[in-house]
């Protein structure tokens, strides 16, 4: 056989391989989601213990979906439903989501309805003390929530923010223009920096956005 004509062969035995591969592929992605849609709806009466409502879940999805974003932050699990929305989206991107909890009780939770939805290999769960866990993360983020002590919101911020590639998404949970709580400090600090741009959506329980800008 001449190189002209092997090379024919495996280009060929390559074309009939992919449709293949796409395929299975899509079906995964499909039986992927049908399980992540169950799971939500037959707990979307149960979450509570500090958790998000769905419409903030869909929030954070739809933004990870549409910037394509790959390695996020979460500060705050609770028992998983935002972790779950967000390791969602990150399936379809190809990315993994580092979330961290305090409470062993709420960790614990948390790790058991990621494997009921189907998502544990999209997320490294940890329990810590994320005031002493954030400072160490390397990154680089392009995602990150902030929903845990509303008091550390801003501290939160500071340590993660060189770590955020331009572009890149900061939300935080429960905060308003209005300023609530211990939130309305991070509000005023995070609108007056040059280099994010912040608007809040309060579809449900109030999300602040920053994105980060290029440098200069």
């Amino acid at each position: 056989m001449s190189h002209f004509s092997f090379f024919m062969v495996l280009f060929m035995s390559l074309i009939s391989i992919a449709p293949a591969a796409l395929a299975q592929d899509l079906k995964a992605e499909q039986a992927l989601d049908a399980q992540v849609k169950n799971f939500l709806n037959d707990r979307s009466h149960q979450w509570h213990d500090m958790n998000i409502p769905a419409t903030d879940g869909q929030t954070l999805y739809d933004l990870i979906i549409k910037n394509k974003y790959t390695r996020a932050l979460e500060i705050g699990t609770s028992t998983g439903h935002s972790a779950i929305w967000i390791a969602w989206a990150l399936s379809k991107t190809g990315g993994k989501l580092i979330t961290i909890e305090i409470d062993k009780d709420r960790h614990q939770q948390a790790l058991a309805n990621f494997k009921q939805a189907g998502l544990a290999d999209y997320i490294d769960a940890r329990q810590a003390d994320a005031h002493e866990l954030v400072k160490t993360l390397e990154g680089p983020f392009d995602f990150v929530f902030s929903d845990a002590d509303k008091e550390w919101y801003t501290e939160y911020f500071k340590a993660v923010a060189p770590k955020l590639t331009a572009g890149g998404c900061y939300t935080a949970h429960n905060v308003s223009s209005h300023g609530w709580g211990g939130s309305q400090e991070f509000y005023k600090y995070v609108t007056g920096l040059p280099d994010f741009t912040t608007t809040i959506n309060s579809s449900g329980g109030g999300i602040s956005i920053s994105y980060k800008k290029a440098a200069k």
